[in-house]
């Protein structure tokens, strides 16, 4: 029978991103639930490079899974690479990032392991059973799996993510044949922005339908700069087409855990909360004082963000002038 569950760690350009920490913390709660044990999983080109770090956050062993022909990332080498490590461990629930590259390779892998498959999970539950959000975020629907092995994709930022804890797990490698391919990477070209990633933020200023239009999130902008933070938005914003989705944020966008969040002109529907609620100190910007994200705020300011906005940002810029200057 099957036991243990494994985390797909899944580098990106060479480097494991702050998706696989939170990954390994959703592991750790889903091992605890059901008491078995945490693996992990590293596959690429350079995956034993990577593999210290993982090992000293929480797993109790790392699967190393690395050949030349999982430099770059494919749906079809990385499933067969998945599938190997899932097999070495004999894992009830394999866990992914439901990132592009997760998604795509979360479906592959539950048709190879005959299992089960629930993706953009927000919650797991003492039962083992999870949470995720359906209908465009207007419901939340609870799983349990009848199958020996399930496949999972972990939403982001939902889960704190694991830190060093100095005792390093033990770790060993998958012996991996890809065997012949029928596709390849043509060409990869980063994308140049100079936005902080809203998903990989500390701080994020975000906008909601309150601005009025589009213009008002050139204020939003101009306070997410002064900060240092990424930029936001309700899907109402993004729905009126004022600022693209990949800035929304709720259970139909990106899920955000900053140390600070700032929300302007957002009346806060729980689809919102349910992406930004677990943010640290929450600064809400509303002229009604009733509406349900001043309610629950760490710092609730009743007002106009035009007004407010310009003389926030005015005063960062004062006192980072003088912190400068000293």
């Amino acid at each position: 029978m099957a036991n243990g569950i494994l985390a797909v760690l899944l580098p990106s350009r060479g480097t494991l991103s702050p998706a696989s920490h939170e990954l390994l913390g959703a592991g750790r709660v889903l091992a605890d639930a059901l008491k078995q044990p945490l693996s992990a999983a590293v596959i690429g080109g350079n995956a034993q490079a990577l593999a210290a770090d993982v090992a000293a956050r929480g797993a109790d062993k790392v699967f190393v899974v690395e050949h030349p022909s999982l430099s770059n990332f494919t749906e079809e080498a990385y499933a067969k690479a998945a599938a190997a490590a899932a097999a070495k461990t004999g894992a009830s629930r394999v866990i992914l990032p439901s990132t592009v590259a997760g998604r795509a390779l979360a479906a592959r892998l539950a048709v190879l392991l005959k299992a089960g498959l629930a993706t953009d999970v927000t919650e797991i539950l003492p039962s083992g059973a999870v949470r995720r959000g359906c209908y465009g975020g207007n419901l939340i629907a609870e799983v349990e799996f009848k199958s020996d092995v399930a496949v999972l994709t972990v939403a982001p930022m939902t889960f704190p993510r694991a830190e060093p804890k100095g005792a390093a797990a033990p770790v060993e490698a998958v012996a991996f044949e890809p065997g012949a391919a029928k596709s390849e990477l043509a060409s990869f070209k980063a994308e140049e922005s100079r936005e902080i990633d809203l998903g990989a933020a500390e701080k994020v200023v975000a906008g909601g339908f309150g601005l009025g239009g589009p213009d008002g999130f050139k204020l939003v902008f101009d306070l997410a700069h002064a900060l240092g933070a990424a930029v936001g938005a309700s899907r109402r914003a993004v729905d009126s087409g004022w600022i693209p989705y990949r800035h929304q944020v709720g259970l139909t966008g990106r899920s955000v855990r900053p140390k600070l969040y700032v929300a302007v002109g957002i009346s806060g529907q729980i689809q919102h909360l349910a992406g930004m609620s677990s943010s640290g100190t929450i600064v809400a910007i509303n002229p009604d004082k009733d509406c349900p994200l001043m309610q629950m705020a760490s710092i609730a300011v009743q007002g106009e963000y035009a007004e407010l906005l310009p003389l926030i940002v005015a005063e960062i810029k004062r006192r980072k002038g003088h912190a400068l200057a000293a």
